[in-house]
């Protein structure tokens, strides 16, 4: 049975088998940077909790997701519509379809945690088995325009080969932000924003403490 999730302004629609609404894609909404007017895209958008997530932030984005399975692609179009938001959202493998170049100022993701060999995956939605990391920075790169931003979370243990990957497809990272339980805890999470074509530099965010938030 469908349910609902309160996102403030709007409310983000769930359904049985699709990707659901987690603290990771939350915190993401609130790191990336978005402007009034940007064209913003969604890699993996699932049911398009980051774009109503972005929306809420900017006025007059352009809003288009990319999602691999059918039916988290129409859960989208239909979150988009029942919010009064207007958007694209494709279905088709991000690294197979012809992405117009140029056409974003912010690609966003929150993508897949694990390779696909690494023997654990939280699921098929978290490892790499249709959409693996270089995959995913060559399409981010391909849709940015010079100067545009690229946002996306993961795991801080492969916060070396996120780097690796963004620097190689020409997105260089410059914000860093690590997330975690408690004082007491290693970080669970980074968030990372990178810029095509910026100069080198990166910024390391102070630490996100959720403990009583």
């Amino acid at each position: 049975m469908p349910q609902r999730e309160n996102l403030g302004r709007f409310m983000l629609e769930t359904e049985p088998g699709t990707f659901p609404l987690g603290r990771d894609s939350l915190l993401l909404g609130e790191f990336a940077t978005v402007r009034s007017g940007w064209q913003v895209w969604d890699l993996g958008c699932g049911g398009g909790v980051l774009l109503l997530l972005l929306a809420q932030r900017a006025e007059r984005l352009g809003l288009t997701g990319v999602e691999l399975d059918p039916a988290a692609a129409e859960l989208a179009r239909r979150n988009l519509r029942d919010n009064g938001l207007a958007g694209e959202i494709v279905a088709g493998d991000v690294t197979a379809l012809p992405l117009p170049p140029g056409a974003a100022d912010l690609v966003v993701s929150n993508p897949p945690f694990f390779p696909a060999d690494a023997g654990r995956s939280g699921g098929p939605a978290r490892s790499e088995e249709t959409l693996t990391l270089t995959g995913l920075c060559t399409a981010a790169a391909r849709l940015l325009r010079s100067g545009g931003r690229f946002a996306l979370c993961g795991r801080p243990h492969r916060l070396t080969a996120l780097l690796d990957e963004t620097r190689r497809a020409g997105l260089e990272p410059k914000r860093l932000q690590l997330v975690h339980h408690s004082t007491a805890h290693p970080p669970f999470l980074m968030l990372l924003e990178c810029v095509r074509g910026g100069r080198p530099g990166m910024e390391l965010l102070p630490p996100e403490i959720m403990e009583g938030k």
